[in-house]
């Protein structure tokens, strides 16, 4: 066998003549698993060769007119046991996190930590403090409400009961670009396409950080406007409910998008008495603004007036002295929820966060250049690929499947990887936090507790990436990269090939068999589960 870092050949490899017996008893076990079916006990199917049977999962319908990169090798010895296009640059949607995480790990290293510190130039006067306050961050993504309160406790327990000055948010960490290259203009009010900034607010402990949580309920009675609350409580959002409650039995058809350029959230539709409503996750407008006006509202919560206005992007002076100061988790534990969940604003804050450690500068052009010098140092061609942004969310995006395992291969042995490992999700384990997003895939299989990967998901685009053992247990790395497909979901076949890898041997014997968990929960669709809000994967 080749070894993957030996030039990939551009085509599939070439195998020997197949048995018709064969053959068809592998087509009819794609049938039934393509179609949702489980065999029957016994009903295995005649097993052949590795390259045939993914040959055959390749070949579905469902892939017709699209484009596939397949890339699997042995994890240890980095032999090639099958390709297919594994030099063809596809849209790999989120498993663009796979170089960020990785290059964030080696450059910014696992015990990195994010602070947002509280200062000033001003004097004390007995209670009164003259002079401007300074809210300072550099970044931290996991940043909730409950941080800024304690950051406010710590200024009204230092005995400051009023500020004579302005509230000066300083996000100068990061440069001024909100939205990255050549995101969608209708995700803007989505969450998962927030605007990026190095001083911003997390709604929950999912971390989305720029963005709020709008809960709409029905009135009492038909007729009545529905009740909104938005998570955290801020003045920042105005809310303009067109919305109406409807006679029970009603519509649910409710929406709620922020208007482009400010922060008005627009509440839409129908919702029936006694009914459920709705929860979506909406992004605001100026992310610094947001963080400013949630912090000021703790001073004031905690006694303390500040009588100037708030001012944004304004850097802190070098004399200035801390007050408070609040720090992150470290990089290694947020990893969990940036992976598992895969969370688009944390691989924004990380690259420009590298940005800024290599170069001084908290750029996209700056971090995406530190992620490329790591992916060159572990000998990935750089000239052969186009990253765009950290996560992913660019449909500019183009990378390889061989790209993609020639990492996988190379991180096994940094110093990181076990904390690099832990983060990415894995096949059908319950816990949201561990299964993540492939936390409803694979079940009832061998891949399940087994196969680990991180998913990829836009319209017209699906990926797979990751580590599965065989029956053998011998470790495989596996890369799939699906493109240019006009069905509604191809995340079964990506299930299909990683079951089988999990069910093959290490003389090459597999079989490709309508394995229960195929066509799973949470696998009909190409969107993200994790971006399905509030029906969480």
């Amino acid at each position: 066998m080749r070894r993957l870092g030996q030039r990939l050949g551009q085509g599939k490899r070439s195998h020997g003549p197949r048995h018709r017996a064969r053959a068809w008893a592998v087509v009819l076990g794609m049938l039934v698993a393509g179609l949702g079916w489980s065999a029957p006990a016994g009903a295995d199917q005649e097993a052949g060769g590795l390259p045939e049977a993914l040959d055959t999962l390749l070949g579905d319908s469902r892939m017709e007119g699209g484009a596939a990169g397949v890339v699997v090798a042995d994890a240890t010895s980095g032999d090639v046991l099958y390709q297919r296009a594994p030099t063809s640059r596809l849209m790999p949607a989120s498993n663009t996190k796979l170089p960020t995480s990785a290059a964030a790990m080696e450059i910014l290293g696992p015990g990195h930590t994010f602070t947002t510190d509280v200062l000033t130039t001003g004097r004390r006067h007995g209670s009164v403090l003259t002079g401007d306050l300074y809210l300072r961050g550099t970044g931290d993504p996991t940043a909730l409400a409950e941080d800024y309160d304690g950051l406010a406790a710590r200024v009204a327990d230092s005995g400051v009961t009023r500020v004579d000055g302005r509230l000066l948010a300083d996000d100068t960490r990061f440069d001024r670009s909100r939205l990255g290259r050549a995101w969608a203009a209708d995700d803007e009010s989505a969450y998962y396409s927030a605007q990026i900034s190095a001083l911003s607010v997390a709604p929950d402990t999912d971390y989305d950080t720029g963005s709020v949580i709008v809960e709409v309920a029905p009135g009492t009675a038909a007729g009545d406007a529905p009740r909104v609350t938005v998570t955290p409580p801020t003045t920042y959002v105005d809310v303009d409910v067109r919305a109406t409650t409807v006679a029970a039995g009603g519509a649910n058809d409710l929406t709620v998008e922020r208007e482009h350029g400010g922060n008005t959230i627009v509440v839409t539709g129908t919702t029936p008495v006694g009914g459920s409503g709705t929860q979506e996750w909406v992004s605001v407008w100026e992310p610094t603004g947001y963080a400013a006006a949630v912090f000021r509202a703790a001073l004031t919560a905690h006694g303390v007036k500040v009588t100037g206005a708030t001012r944004l992007g304004r850097a802190t002076p070098a004399a200035a002295r801390r007050l408070a100061s609040h720090t992150s988790m470290p990089l290694k534990d947020l990893l969990v929820p940036f992976m598992k969940l895969s969370n688009n604003m944390h691989a924004e804050i990380l690259t420009k966060a590298m940005g800024h450690k290599v170069s001084g500068e908290g750029s996209w052009s700056a971090g995406l250049a530190a992620v490329g010098g790591y992916l060159k140092g572990v000998g990935v061609d750089t000239g052969k690929l186009r990253q765009v942004d950290g996560s992913g969310l660019s449909r500019m995006n183009n990378l390889t499947a061989g790209q993609f395992a020639k990492l996988l291969l190379a991180v096994r042995s940094e110093p990181w990887y076990a904390d690099w490992y832990r983060s990415l999700p894995v096949a059908c384990a319950p816990d949201r936090f561990v299964g993540g997003t492939l936390r409803t895939r694979m079940c009832g299989t061998p891949a399940a507790l087994n196969a680990v990967g991180k998913t990829g998901s836009l319209t017209g685009a699906s990926a797979l990436s990751g580590y599965v053992k065989d029956a053998d247990g011998r470790e495989l790395v596996y890369s799939i990269v699906l493109n240019n497909y006009l069905a509604a979901s191809v995340k079964p076949l990506e299930d299909a090939i990683v079951v089988t890898l999990a069910r093959s041997t290490a003389d090459g014997t597999a079989a490709v068999e309508a394995a229960p968990g195929a066509r799973s929960a949470g696998a009909d669709t190409d969107l993200e589960c994790s971006w399905r809000k509030p029906a969480r994967c």
